[in-house]
């Protein structure tokens, strides 16, 4: 582990865990992570951003200098489904997409309390069909997501099939939110390591968005979806995450259904590190083993038409 990231898990105990474990007025929340973002985190020199329309909203286009017209990378950030945005991930998807050479699509989604279930996902697959409307070929389509940002990609996926709608070349994931019964061993056996994500707060953020809807649907939960004819899946994961289970049983999950599944596990890595790559070597690391891996897919595809 660098250096780096032994300061930085510090500083996220002892300053980002406990204003997660202690928030309680969400729209102020997202205040202060767009305000933090924006401050902490910065994309490469010459990135082009723009909002867009896309579908029923927007989207925050993120461009490289050097950009290729394939793939497009369509990204839905993190946050809980209560926090978070285009923009606050828009630095990590602008170094992705660097190494890619691509371009990526961040849309909006409704976020809860105010939009519970089914607002975030009928969102994404609204974004979805609107790419492929565009004239976006899914064999150049690569979905992406983080924490329950990655859920959402997952879950996407799962309904995707469910219509059998075209799908996309690949989908990957960083240390995502699958199960939101929070069953996993390591919910409990990690509370005290992961260094960002308080477990007690897990409840409140299930309720918010929830409201009453079944933890066992895979439009919330995709561990407990049908996977099978799915595209490669990539996922990475902390070990010392209280997510660590939901990407080892997920990967298990889609292993059962014959679906190729990549799963990085990291030591004492926080929660969805790569965002951290202004700072960490750790993050850029895993950045380019993914831009590897979607170059692949993409290779694939080409190979396969």
């Amino acid at each position: 582990m660098s250096f780096q990231a032994q300061l930085l898990n510090q500083w996220l105990r002892l300053t980002e865990k406990p204003q997660l474990a202690r928030a309680s007025d969400p729209a102020a929340f997202r205040r202060r992570f767009e305000t933090k973002a924006s401050v902490f985190f910065h994309a490469p020199r010459g990135t082009r951003r723009a909002w867009e329309s896309l579908g029923s909203g927007r989207a925050l286009n993120v461009t490289p200098t050097r950009a290729t017209k394939q793939p497009v990378i369509l990204y839905f950030h993190g946050g809980g489904y209560v926090f978070g945005s285009p923009r606050t991930h828009s630095a990590m998807l602008a170094t992705l997409a660097k190494y890619t050479g691509t371009s990526a699509l961040l849309p909006e989604y409704p976020l809860a309390p105010e939009e519970p279930h089914p607002a975030a996902i009928n969102r994404a697959a609204n974004a979805y069909h609107a790419c492929l409307d565009r004239g976006i070929d899914p064999a150049d389509l690569i979905m992406g997501g983080d924490s329950a940002g990655g859920g959402l990609a997952l879950a996407l996926l799962a309904r995707l099939i469910a219509e059998k709608a075209p799908l996309p070349a690949g989908v990957f994931a960083f240390s995502p939110l699958v199960d939101l019964r929070f069953s996993g061993d390591s919910f409990k056996a990690n509370a005290q390591s992961d260094v960002v994500l308080p477990a007690q707060r897990a409840a409140d953020m299930a309720e918010f968005y929830l409201a009453g809807h079944s933890p066992d649907d895979p439009d919330v939960s995709p561990l407990y979806g049908d996977f099978r004819g799915a595209p490669p899946v990539w996922l990475t994961v902390g070990d010392t995450e209280i997510l660590y289970d939901d990407s080892v049983r997920m990967a298990a999950h889609l292993t059962s259904q014959n679906v190729p599944v990549t799963l990085c596990v990291e030591h004492d890595l926080p929660h969805v590190w790569p965002i951290f790559h202004n700072v960490l070597p750790e993050a850029r690391a895993t950045l380019r083993e993914l831009a590897k891996w979607i170059d692949a897919r993409v290779q694939d595809q080409a190979r396969a038409s």
